[in-house]
Formats: C-alpha cells, structure tokens, sequence
C-alpha cells in the first residue's frame, strides 16, 4: 500500500477542529504512524543526525537513525560530512553494527561488497567470475555497473557544528527549514565556537515519539512535577519566561530565567514543593551565568520532528529522538561543552548534567509520566487529551501557563497528515 494509499481509522475523530483536543489514537495507531515516518521523517523534514565534534576526523563516524531508518554519519579525507543508510545495496543488510569507530571504507560482512565513505560501491567479490579448467565461471552481468547499486546517500546540512541530514533532496534550506525565530535560539548555543563531547546517555522509553516532544513544549508540568525546579527556583510559573513557536508549529523554544528558590508565593503551594529539601553538595545548582545566555537560564529548543537542544543552567545538550514503533522510542542525550571552557565549568557542566539524563534528578521523572500515559492511551483508543491552557489558539506568550506549542505542534500535524 502507497503512503497516499493510506487512511485514518475510522474510529479517529477530533472534536474540535483546532488542535486542542488530542484523540489517542495519534498515539496508538500503528497505520498512522507509518504515514508519519514517510512524512514527517523521510520527506521534506530535515532530522538531526549528530555533532560534528562527534566526528573529528578523516574515517570517524558515528551510527545513529533517521526515523526508524539505520543511518551513518561519517568525515570523509576532505573534512566533508557523509550521511549514507546503512544498508548494503546487494541484500539490504545493515552492515554496520558499531555505534563509533574510524574505517578507511565499509565492507558488508554477509559478502564483503565495500563502499566507501560517501558511499559509492567500490568492490564486488568475483564480479567477474572465478576461473576453473580454463573456463569463467559465474559474475556479475556485463552490464553491471558498480555506480547503479551506491549506498543511499542523503542530503546534508551542518550550522554551528550541528549535522542535520535528509533522504529529501529537494527538501527547503535548514534555516528556512527552522525559521528566523527559533533559528537566533538555535545560534544561541551554536555560535561557532569548538565544541567538546563530554559523554552519553541512552534510554528506550515504552511511549510514542510525539509525546517527548510534547513534554518540552509543555512549560505547564516543569513546576508542578518536577521537584527539583520548584523547590529551588530553577523553572516555575513565577519565574521570568517566554514562549516562541515558528511561523508553522513545528519548532518552538521555551524561555525562562530562574527565580527565587524556597517557599515563595502560590506556586509553591504544590505537593512537589519539598521546603525542607537541601543539598549535601550545593555545587550542583553552582550557577556561573555565561556570556552567550544574555539573560535567560534556560532555554529548550524543539527542532522538529526529532531534536531537543537544551540549555538548562551550565548544562547543554542534544536529546535525539529515536522512533521504535508508535509506542516506543530511543532517546539519546548527547552532553556536551566548549573548547574554551575552564576545567571548572567541564566539572560544572558534568555534575549539573546529573539533573538530567535517564536517571537525572529531573528527567527520571519525564519518561515515567510518558511511559504512564501511553498505558492510558493504549487503555482506551477513543478517548482524547486536552490542551487548552491558556486558550486554544496558537502563538508565543510571556508567561508559561499555556500549552499552546502543544497546540501548534498538532495543528501542523493535522496539515501535514491531512487529518
């Protein structure tokens, strides 16, 4: 069946005809979400494929996914990047299976056909046939052609040291692509400056994709949730805030600087306020303001449909989102820091970076809740979620009692899926 063969179950109505009312099954239906790999991953989206950092060197590469699509990312002798999928042109094998390394080529093991790093077939075993009793036996056709069966490569983009690929030749610039508004976010952090890899965490989180990207344009759960940030001041309703969303939905950025810490006002009044709740290390809320923040301590940026890029306190990195299914997905942070940095701010940016990560005092608490809705939704297909705090219209806000990037992110949603 042809992606515009596709249709939405019968049972999948919305019951108003903006964004604010979610049905569930955009979260459970196993037909929409292979129309949204087509669409919204594999066409006309440009998706996030890793840090140039990553990949330092001539050989160095680094296996990640577009979608649910294994791809590689690789430095060819030039210093350009490579993004080719890693599946053999003869019998469809990933052949890759390190997540890191440095090869001169890569060479399937099944029967040894190697390409190289831009993925052009270099070598066939026995393309001509093996000689026997004077005779060639076997080969390839004669008019095999090496130069037909390259890997698949896709376009890529790299700004400020991000690498952004698409199997979308014709797909729009990645800054038209992002869009001014949330592009001057982006540069924020992505300014030219070298950056370092300081490590990774992985986690596989048993919830549909489009729920982690909810949960960071949702600025209305940090504070009643999250007990660190309310509790000493790092992201709640009182802090200073703003709410940006492109001119499409798609991307958005979450603005807040931190305010007072402890009991403070009606926003503390929430059961995850511990007030008698202190540190035995103080040094992991050690806040140093940077330069480049000018002004706001935190700032997280959705690049839809598969990047987060956080930047909370001391602490940066991207957060890649990785389908398995419409009820699973990978989820892969990637820490990081800049070549300028002092040996103090590394330290600083690693210990902050325990709030975060799959067991972060923080982040622990994200995927849970994710994990229980998607129980709820999977309970009860026909029923929908409600987003309309703050009203049911679309557009940025000084305050963050509001949810509607969420609305934003589904009215674009229902345009691209014709829902």
């Amino acid at each position: 069946m042809s992606d515009e063969q596709h249709i939405f179950p019968e049972e999948l109505t919305w019951e108003r005809t903006d964004s604010s009312r979610i049905p569930f099954m955009v979260y459970t239906d196993e037909e929409l979400h292979k129309k949204e790999l087509e669409r919204l991953f594999y066409r006309d989206h440009w998706n996030y494929v890793g840090l140039e950092a990553e990949i330092p060197n001539a050989g160095d590469f680094k296996r990640t996914v577009v979608g649910e699509r294994s791809v590689i990312m690789v430095r060819d002798d030039d210093g350009s990047i490579n993004v080719i999928e890693n599946v053999c042109a003869h019998r469809g094998m990933r052949f890759c299976r390190a997540r890191h390394g440095n090869r001169p080529d890569f060479i399937c093991p099944y029967h040894q056909w190697s390409y190289s790093r831009k993925g052009d077939l270099q070598g066939v075993p026995f393309r001509r046939g093996v000689k026997r009793d004077g005779k060639v036996q076997g080969g390839m056709p004669k008019d095999f052609k090496p130069a037909d069966h390259n890997l698949t490569k896709l376009k890529v983009a790299t700004r400020g040291g991000v690498v952004f690929a698409s199997f979308d030749h014709d797909v729009e610039s990645l800054e038209d692509y992002i869009g001014p508004k949330i592009l001057a976010y982006f540069d924020r952090i992505f300014d030219g400056r070298e950056l370092t890899i300081l490590g990774y965490n992985r986690q596989r989180i048993p919830g549909n994709w489009k729920l982690m990207q909810e949960n960071i344009k949702d600025p209305y759960h940090p504070g009643l949730l999250h007990t660190w940030f309310v509790t000493f001041g790092l992201w709640r309703a009182d802090n200073k805030s703003e709410m940006k969303i492109d001119d499409h939905g798609r991307h958005a950025a979450m603005i807040s600087t931190r305010g007072a810490a402890g009991k403070a006002g009606e926003v503390t009044d929430v059961s995850s306020f511990k007030d008698g709740m202190t540190l035995h290390d103080p040094r992991l809320v050690d806040i140093v303001p940077e330069d480049w923040w000018g002004g706001p301590t935190a700032v997280m940026t959705t690049i839809f449909p598969n990047v987060i890029l956080q930047q909370q306190v001391n602490s940066v990195s991207t957060r890649h989102i990785q389908p398995r299914g419409n009820g699973e997905f990978d989820f892969v942070w990637t820490h990081f820091g800049f070549a300028d940095d002092s040996e103090e701010m590394t330290r600083r940016r690693l210990r902050q970076a325990n709030l975060f990560g799959p067991a972060g005092f923080v982040s622990a608490d994200d995927g849970e809740v994710i994990e229980f809705s998607q129980e709820g939704f999977d309970s009860n297909p026909s029923h929908r979620t409600l987003v309309e705090l703050g009203g049911r219209e679309v557009g940025d806000t000084d305050h963050m009692v509001t949810e509607t990037l969420i609305r934003g992110m589904y009215r674009y949603w229902r345009k691209v899926m014709e829902a």
